[in-house]
C-alpha cells in the first residue's frame, strides 16, 4: 500500500463535513431524543457498572466518555454506545483474574485493536455472520445477564467464581440459609414495573420509573438493603496510572476477546438501527474507528470497555433521532445528571438495579425470532442452541466462533449434497462404442471431493472412454481438482480414455495449476480436452 492510499484510508474513517453538518438539521428534536435516551441509559449504566465489578461510577463514566466519542466518530448516525450486558459477561472473569487495573488496561488495548480493525476495513465481515449465530448469541447473553443479577436480587454478597451459573447457585444457597426478603421484594417489584410498563406504554422509560419507585419505597420503609454508595459529582482527571507495561503480553488474549465482542455487538447494533430506518446504512469502518477511540479514552477516566448498545440505540431511533447529536446529547445529559444528583443516585438500592437488568434480560430475547429459527431447519436449531450453550458455559467470543464453525460445516454439507455426477447417456453413443458420458453439476470442493472421485472411477467393465462434461461446475478448489486428477489417473490406468468438456475459463486456471489440464486445451473456453493431450500423465 502506498503512502497516498494509506492516507486516503485513514481519512476515510474520520467524520466527514457532511456528518457534522447533519447535526444542525433538527437540533431541538435531537436534544429531546438525547434526554429520553439518557433517562433510559442511567439505570442501565449504573447496573452494568456494578455487575462488571468496577462499580456504578465506572458505568456512568463509560456512558459519558465512550458515549460521546463513539457518537462523534462512529459510523452510524443513530448509534448509542456505553456499557452493555454482553461486555460485562466478558469483564467479570477479567476482574477476578487481573483486577480493576487489568480491566482498564484491557480496555485500552482493545481500543488499539479496534482502530486496527477499522483501518483494515474488517467491519464488512459482519455481513457474513449467520442469523442463528446472532440469535443464539443474544439468547445466551440474556441468560448470563439474568444469572449475574441473582446475588444482588437476593441481597447476598457476590460469591467468588467466574462461572455465572455456579455463582448464582452459591448465592441461592446462601440466601436459603439466611433469607433476606427486602432485597428480593425490591428486585421483583422493579422487574415487574419494567415488564408491565413496557407492555402498557412501550414509549415510556419505565426502567427509571422502577428505580425511582423502589428507591422511594426503600427510603420510606427504612429497609436494610445495600445501596450504590457515594458517587463522584464529576469525572476524574485522565490518568495512565493503571498501566503496567510488563502485563501487556498476558492481557493480549483478553483484549482481543473484548475487541472482538465490541466490534461484533457494535456492528450488530448499527445494523439493527439501519433496519429500523429503511434506506439508512452505517459505515462499518467508521463505526469500528469510533468504538476504538471511545475505548481508548474511557479507561483513562476509569471507565470499562464500551460497545454499541442495542436497546438504547433502538430507543434513540424510535424517538425520532435525526443525527448523531442525539447520542452526543445523551452523554452530556448523563454527565449533568451525575453532577446535580450524585447524592440521590447513590441512595439507589442495588436490588433495584438488579430488577431492572433482570427485566432487560427478559426483553432482550426476541421469542418470535428464536422460535422461527428453531423451527426452520435442524441445522439452524443446532447452531442456535450450541451458540447459546457455549455463551453460558464458555465465553461470548468462543461461542460465536463455535456457532460460525458449525454453520460453515453445515453449509459445506449442504454444498456436498448439492453436487451430482450423473450419467448423461446410459447407452453407448452412436458411432462411439464403449463411451459413457457423465455430467457434473454443483461445486467441486474439498467436502465433496472423495465422493466425486469414487463416483467417477466406478465405471463398469467394457467402457473404453468417459466423456466428462463440466459445464455445470459452479466452483472448484485444489482438493476437488486433485480428486479429479486422481480419478482420471485411475481410469487411464485401467485403459479407459477420458475426455473433459465444458471447462469454463474461471475454473480452467485451478485445474491447470493442479495438473489436471495442460496448455494444449487452454485456448478454448468450452472445447473438448482429450485425455491423451489434455491430461497430465500420472
Amino acid at each position: 500500500m502506498t503512502h497516498t492510499q494509506a492516507l486516503t484510508r485513514a481519512l476515510s474513517v474520520l467524520p466527514s463535513p457532511a456528518d457534522l453538518r447533519s447535526m444542525t438539521r433538527a437540533p431541538r428534536r435531537d436534544l429531546l431524543c438525547g434526554l429520553t435516551v439518557a433517562v433510559v441509559a442511567l439505570p442501565l449504566a449504573l447496573g452494568f457498572g456494578v455487575t462488571s465489578g468496577l462499580g456504578a461510577a465506572a458505568g456512568l463514566t463509560t456512558a459519558v466518555v465512550a458515549g460521546a466519542l463513539a457518537a462523534l466518530f462512529g459510523g452510524s448516525a443513530r448509534q448509542v454506545s456505553g456499557p452493555t450486558g454482553a461486555m460485562t459477561v466478558v469483564l467479570v472473569p477479567i476482574v477476578h483474574r487481573y483486577g480493576a487495573d487489568g480491566v482498564l488496561t484491557v480496555g485500552l488495548m482493545a481500543g488499539v485493536l479496534l482502530l486496527l480493525l477499522a483501518f483494515a476495513r474488517a467491519g464488512a465481515a459482519m455481513a457474513y455472520v449467520p442469523a442463528p449465530v446472532i440469535a443464539g448469541f443474544t439468547l445466551g447473553i440474556a441468560c448470563v445477564i439474568a444469572l449475574q443479577q441473582v446475588p444482588a436480587a437476593l441481597g447476598v454478597p457476590t460469591p467468588r467464581g467466574e462461572q455465572v451459573a455456579v455463582v448464582a447457585a452459591r448465592a441461592a444457597e446462601e440466601f436459603g440459609g439466611a433469607p433476606h426478603w427486602p432485597a428480593l421484594l425490591l428486585a421483583a417489584g422493579a422487574a415487574a414495573i419494567v415488564l408491565a410498563g413496557a407492555r402498557w406504554r412501550p414509549a415510556v422509560p419505565f426502567s427509571l420509573v422502577a428505580v425511582a419507585a423502589v428507591t422511594v419505597a426503600a427510603e420510606a420503609l427504612h429497609l436494610s438493603v445495600t445501596r450504590i454508595g457515594t458517587l463522584p459529582a464529576s469525572l476524574p482527571a485522565p490518568s495512565l496510572s493503571f498501566l503496567d507495561l510488563s502485563r501487556l503480553p498476558s492481557l493480549l488474549a483478553p483484549a482481543a476477546a473484548v475487541a472482538a465482542l465490541a466490534a461484533l455487538e457494535s456492528l450488530l447494533s448499527a445494523s439493527v438501527a439501519d433496519g429500523m430506518r429503511p434506506g439508512e446504512r452505517h459505515d462499518p469502518s467508521k463505526e469500528l474507528f469510533g468504538q476504538g477511540i471511545a475505548n481508548l479514552a474511557a479507561p483513562l477516566f476509569g471507565g470499562v470497555p464500551a460497545t454499541g448498545a442495542i436497546a438504547r440505540t433502538a430507543v434513540n431511533v424510535r424517538t425520532g433521532a435525526a443525527s448523531r447529536l442525539a447520542a452526543l446529547a445523551h452523554a452530556v445529559i448523563l454527565a449533568g445528571i451525575v453532577a446535580v444528583a450524585a447524592p440521590l443516585v447513590g441512595r439507589i438500592p442495588l436490588a433495584a438495579l438488579a430488577g431492572v437488568l433482570l427485566a432487560t434480560a427478559v426483553r432482550m430475547v426476541e421469542r418470535d425470532a428464536v422460535r422461527a429459527m428453531a423451527r426452520a431447519t435442524r441445522g439452524d436449531a443446532l447452531v442456535l442452541v450450541l451458540t447459546a450453550g457455549a455463551t453460558l458455559a464458555l465465553d461470548l467470543v468462543r461461542a460465536v466462533l463455535i456457532g460460525l464453525g458449525v454453520s460453515v460445516l453445515l453449509a459445506l454439507r449442504a454444498a456436498m449434497r448439492g453436487t451430482r455426477l450423473t450419467p448423461a447417456a446410459a447407452d453407448e453413443l452412436p458411432g462411439e462404442a464403449g463411451t459413457v458420458t457423465y455430467r457434473f453439476d454443483g461445486p467441486l470442493l474439498f467436502a465433496a471431493a472423495h465422493r466425486f472421485r469414487c463416483g467417477l472411477a466406478d465405471v463398469h467393465d467394457g467402457v473404453s472412454a468417459v466423456d466428462l462434461r463440466l459445464s455445470g461446475l459452479t466452483a472448484v478448489d485444489a482438493t476437488g481438482a486433485l480428486a479429479l486428477k486422481e480419478a482420471v489417473a485411475e481410469l487411464r490406468g485401467r485403459g479407459v480414455d477420458v475426455r473433459i468438456s465444458g471447462v469454463d475459463l474461471d475454473h480452467r486456471r485451478v485445474l491447470e495449476s493442479c495438473g489436471v489440464l495442460t496448455a494444449a486445451g487452454a485456448g478454448a473456453k468450452r472445447g473438448v480436452v482429450p485425455s491423451a493431450a489434455g491430461m497430465t500423465a500420472p
